[in-house]
């Protein structure tokens, strides 16, 4: 269509970062305004300190399975989780994504933080409709925003955050279609100095409104520029620079937004992981490991798929110091790269996060927690390692010293590969099947 403009509105997961990269691909005037995360709600009937999001629900099914949850607290919390319409209430995915466009530039303050019920919503929308015939007059266009410089606040603002391990997949992706250069390794280049401010579900018990209240985005933006964490000059949907549209939002609440002399850590919310096992590198959020899980050493448990691991999680046959190795789920594998929300939620809410580990070739919800490390490279289905992995293998974790190690001679690994691997593939047809065979790894965006 011969448009003049783009007015994206966005909300959940993947269609945040899918609209970015149609904005890069097509280089129209762009804004984008999301639909705002919903509310979250006190748990009433049990702990009113304690407030409910969409991952209360997958915990409480794994709490009824290990009995620390009953069903009728189980049905209560299935109806109150989610109470208002908009994206889940945590920085998981969808709002680490939104959040992330104004750090970019392409929307307006607040478009990530205020709540999809309240009426600055409107009022944002309104203003992003204005907005639009301002970048068609002045023909300001996506790729004059989305630059080396927007790519580096927005890693910034995504280490303070504590986003969802999904942003690294994702920016990879809108930095291929922007033209920019992206490499995993910039993201610990810029989580080693800047710090994490932020606990936001399911790192800690705040959620988006509380964020939205102590400032939004910019607030954090503004914190992290004491100590010149961003670029200044990178351009916005205003017409003006980050720097000068920042400097007006001051932190209004110090306990949920942390001064950057008083930060959760000195270093961002996630970190990529290389070793043998990742060699081209895979993700985990650091902020929402228990301390317990940094460095872990435990036997292997294998499964082909997701399903596979639930019901052994399930079932009770995981133990505590295990390392649940969930492979074939990559972007060729899947193909498409699934969420393996069931299986980590299983875990924590049979309370064994803080004691088993998880490491898989797909991805996670961002409302996963525990040492859950995603986006193996190369994966199973592109000859990976962990494609060669066997039951009670041992696997080291260090996330601190960055490292994933399968503890098996080098021998024997080329002896399995020389032996090669058996499984059941999968039939697959049409574009599913062309797909799977042009994707590109995770470690590149999972790119055609």
């Amino acid at each position: 269509h011969a448009f003049d403009a783009l007015v994206f509105i966005p909300n959940c997961d993947k269609v945040v970062p899918g609209m970015l990269m149609a904005a890069a691909r097509l280089n129209l005037p762009s804004i984008f305004i999301s639909g705002g995360p919903m509310l979250a709600l006190p748990h009433y009937d049990k702990n009113p300190e304690k407030y409910l999001d969409l991952n209360s629900v997958f915990e409480a099914v794994g709490g009824v399975m290990s009995g620390a949850v009953s069903q009728d607290e189980l049905n209560y919390i299935e109806n109150n989780a989610c109470p208002t319409c908009g994206s889940c209430s945590g920085m998981f995915t969808a709002n680490s994504m939104n959040c992330l466009c104004e750090a970019l530039g392409l929307s307006l303050p607040g478009s990530g933080t205020v709540p999809a019920v309240y009426s600055k919503r409107l009022h944002l929308a309104k203003t992003a409709g204005e907005q639009i015939m301002y970048l068609v007059e002045k023909n300001i266009r996506p790729k004059d925003i989305l630059t080396q410089n927007a790519l580096h606040n927005a890693l910034a603002v995504d280490m303070a955050l504590g986003c969802s391990t999904n942003s690294a997949l994702h920016l990879a992706a809108i930095a291929h279609e922007a033209g920019l250069d992206f490499d995993l390794r910039k993201i610990n280049e810029v989580s080693t100095i800047t710090p994490n401010l932020c606990k936001l579900a399911p790192a800690g018990a705040h959620h988006v409104q509380d964020l939205d209240a102590a400032g939004g985005i910019y607030a954090v933006m503004n914190e992290l520029n004491k100590l010149n964490l961003l670029k200044t000059n990178a351009l916005t949907i205003s017409g003006d620079l980050i720097g000068q549209e920042i400097k007006n939002h001051p932190v209004k609440n110090n306990n949920i937004i942390r001064s950057i002399d008083n930060p959760y850590s000195a270093s961002g919310g996630l970190t990529v992981i290389f070793g043998n096992l990742a060699p081209n590198g895979t993700v985990v959020k650091k902020s929402a490991v228990d301390e317990k899980m940094m460095r872990h050493s435990g036997p292997a448990r294998v499964f082909d798929c997701e399903e596979e691991a639930v019901e052994a999680i399930y079932a009770g046959k995981i133990n505590k110091g295990d390392v649940v190795v969930i492979r074939y789920e990559g972007p060729s594998g899947g193909p498409g790269m699934r969420e393996m929300l069931q299986a980590t939620s299983a875990i924590a809410g049979m309370g064994m996060d803080a004691e088993v580990a998880l490491i898989t070739d797909g991805r996670f919800s961002g409302a996963t927690r525990g040492a859950s490390i995603g986006h193996i490279s190369p994966e199973a289905a592109r000859d990976g390692l962990i494609a060669y992995i066997l039951e009670g293998d041992t696997i080291n974790i260090d996330i601190p010293n960055c490292s994933l190690e399968l503890d098996v001679p080098q021998e024997e690994i080329e002896r399995r590969r020389i032996k090669g691997v058996t499984r059941k593939e999968k039939e697959l047809k049409g574009y599913l099947k062309r797909y799977s065979q042009m994707v590109s790894s995770a470690d590149k965006g999972a790119v055609i």
